[in-house]
């Protein structure tokens, strides 16, 4: 990593299992162009705001996931990880470098991606390992895919080293982690739990990493 700069971070958890298969590091970009209707991270759409971080130091915090607590791979979220393409790269080619996997979300579909015609679009996808695409349609909520938020979205496994398999079937969950006197959340609601999901107020700035974590899982559909 030669160069470095600086990008606007929504959210981070180290580790979690909410959002891809296995121990994932999930980074929530700052900023997205669309606007889908119900969704779940509506304060990650403007590109004002978050925190800065340096390619550097966000490098090395996915290597110190890796070193303590065994992830397997890297997941963008956003916001649009395809509005902050330099930056997801960049992160990919560091995850791959440590031996990681890398799954993205985009609202886009595939092929409107691939109609765009940006290189920087078509880099970040061949570095992706698993690309889920689409808008989320909240009238279409998916209960039968984990990590899948609306029925309209597809999986694309771009590389061997994923598949359709059984952990795509199992139910989802909603991490609850309480540090100190803030609580941050991911994953996914129960659609008996809404009103106490939207009753929570999620914290703004990005988490640091902690020693020490309170974490309780609920299960339920798909909101990304």
């Amino acid at each position: 990593m030669t160069v470095d700069f600086t990008m606007q971070i929504a959210q981070v958890v180290s580790c979690t299992e909410a959002e891809g298969p296995g121990k994932r590091f999930a980074l929530w970009f700052q900023g997205c162009p669309l606007r889908c209707p119900g969704c779940c991270n509506p304060e990650f759409l403007a590109f004002k705001g978050g925190t800065t971080k340096t390619l550097r130091e966000t490098v090395e915090w996915i290597q110190k996931a890796r070193d303590e607590s065994g992830i397997e791979g890297i997941t963008l979220l956003g916001g649009e990880p395809t509005a902050h393409a330099t930056a997801a790269i960049s992160l990919a080619k560091a995850a791959r470098e440590l031996g990681l996997s890398v799954m993205t979300f985009t609202g886009f579909t595939l092929e409107e991606l691939q109609e765009k015609g940006e290189p920087d679009v078509a880099e970040l996808i061949g570095l992706t390992d698993i690309l889920v695409d689409g808008p989320y349609v909240r009238e279409q909520p998916d209960t039968e895919r984990r990590w899948i938020g609306s029925r309209n979205q597809r999986i694309h496994f771009l590389t061997p080293r994923y598949s359709l398999d059984e952990q795509w079937r199992q139910r989802n969950t909603l991490e609850i982690r309480v540090v100190g006197g803030e609580v941050s959340v991911n994953g996914f609601p129960a659609a008996n739990a809404v009103g106490l999901w939207k009753g929570w107020k999620r914290k703004k700035s990005v988490p640091l990493p902690v020693v020490a974590e309170t974490k309780s899982a609920a299960q339920g559909a798909d909101t990304k």
